[in-house]
């Protein structure tokens, strides 16, 4: 009996240590829940940062994380989502927040002196470099570097960049010494980077350096009710800037704003705010005055063309492509057109056995004919190749010239260009509409040919 007990009372003591292991570890996972709210709620108050979209604090949650560490970070998103403020928010909570740290955006300084302004230069390296000059890489050692639109950069300079994050190692421009720098690298782009990868335009090997933790920056259109939070907070900061009351939306324009795509995302958004807070004269907007700086707005979302603009020249290439493809088509009409002039000059009369055996052919040739009767119809090829009576040797000749007539592309290509220049009086626009090319390939063409 007392052992029974014993063992009853320690099985009941393992249960309730058990029960108050589980509950303190709830509280711990509440309480690790909430601390991370308060640190991401402080991060918006410090840089500025307005919304509640889950998005957006996902990605405010990975900066803070990754803060401590070296890692590279590339930030992608559509242009004016407010991609720089994460690179400040890494800088400002690594152990680098007191070193240097700068923001170089890569999209605006030309390819002759990028390599110069990012590793520096000696004295006579090139024209016009009368002193030595440090890049951005050797002023910023031990701090933070943000290379912005790092996808504009030239394979050269890539090059580079490559190595400084693999080694830390760069060259000045004209110089043959290595140098060393300790710097963190946050990069930030707007376009695909598999894509630029794709074709060409950005190397493998750097991306996947960059893009040790990526973070994406989600598109005003996607924040929901961040919109409007935002408009509340530009609207009273340019109340307070000009001084006078502050503008606000009825419910059709809250609408509208939630509706709209915002192709310029927060730096458009700003911008509306800013002319609706200057320019109307009531405080409060209605939908149709909305519309007036939305002129692209659209009540209904309707499905889009993907891929509509292509470049001029896929344009071209593709004209001649079709032009080929009609001279082609010419060529074997042509080859056809010979057989059945030979045939008919050896058999003398339009037999119903080559009548037969070229029926597309004679039907394509003479399906434009309007000057004979429609019961005539079937008469036509009979009645045009019925040979004559007596033949001479002019006549024989000038058959011969048929059989032997230029198939050059080129000359078939003036031909046709001629052709329809003569039928709309040389108005060019309507002889490209005809020749199923542009105006501006015609023009060239025109040029290339020296056709009057």
């Amino acid at each position: 009996m007392t052992a029974r007990k014993s063992g009853t009372f320690f099985d009941s003591y393992l249960f309730q240590k058990y029960i108050i292991i589980v509950i303190l570890s709830y509280f711990s996972a509440i309480l690790s829940e909430e601390q991370q709210r308060m640190e991401i709620q402080q991060i918006k108050q410090r840089f500025g940062i307005i919304g509640t979209y889950s998005g957006l604090e996902r990605a405010i949650d990975i900066a803070r994380q990754v803060a401590p560490t070296d890692l590279s970070v590339l930030i992608s998103g559509e242009s004016g989502t407010g991609k720089e403020v994460f690179p400040q928010i890494i800088h400002h909570l690594s152990g680098r927040k007191h070193g240097p740290y700068i923001a170089v955006n890569c999209g605006a300084i030309p390819d002759g002196t990028i390599d110069s302004e990012l590793f520096g230069h000696e004295k006579g390296a090139f024209t016009g470099a009368t002193d030595m000059r440090k890049g951005y890489f050797e002023v910023v050692d031990g701090g933070t570097i943000f290379l912005d639109e790092v996808a504009e950069l030239p394979p050269s300079t890539q090059v580079r960049l490559l190595r400084v994050l693999e080694t830390g190692e760069f060259i000045r421009v004209g110089s043959s010494r290595v140098l060393k720098t300790d710097v963190r690298v946050v990069a930030a782009t707007n376009i695909d980077i598999n894509q630029a990868i794709r074709k060409g335009k950005f190397r493998e090997d750097l991306f996947y350096r960059l893009n040790t933790v990526p973070i994406q920056v989600p598109s005003l259109k996607e924040r929901g009710n961040d919109i409007l939070l935002l408009f509340r907070k530009f609207a009273a900061d340019f109340s307070e800037r000009y001084r006078m009351p502050a503008i606000r939306l009825s419910e059709e324009s809250k609408q509208i704003l939630l509706n709209y795509e915002w192709p310029g995302n927060i730096r458009q958004l700003k911008n509306v705010t800013e002319q609706l807070s200057i320019i109307e004269q009531e405080r409060e907007v209605t939908s149709a005055a909305l519309q007036h700086y939305l002129p692209d707005y659209q009540s209904t979302r309707l499905p889009a063309l993907i891929g509509s603009g292509a470049l001029s020249e896929e344009r071209f290439n593709t004209e001649r492509e079709i032009l080929y493809k009609v001279l082609f088509d010419m060529k074997n009409d042509m080859n056809d057109l010979k057989k059945l002039v030979l045939q008919i000059l050896e058999k003398g009369a339009v037999s119903g056995e080559i009548e037969e055996e070229h029926q597309g052919l004679i039907r394509k040739l003479y399906s434009t004919v309007d000057d004979l009767p429609e019961s005539e119809e079937s008469l036509m090829p009979s009645r045009v190749h019925q040979p004559r009576k007596a033949r001479d040797e002019e006549d024989i000749t000038d058959t011969e010239e048929i059989v032997e007539e230029s198939l050059s592309l080129e000359d078939k290509e003036i031909e046709l260009i001629i052709k329809a220049l003569e039928r709309h009086s040389g108005k060019r626009k309507y002889a490209a509409q005809d020749l199923g090319i542009s105006e501006r390939t015609l023009y060239r063409k025109i040029k290339e040919y020296n056709i009057e």
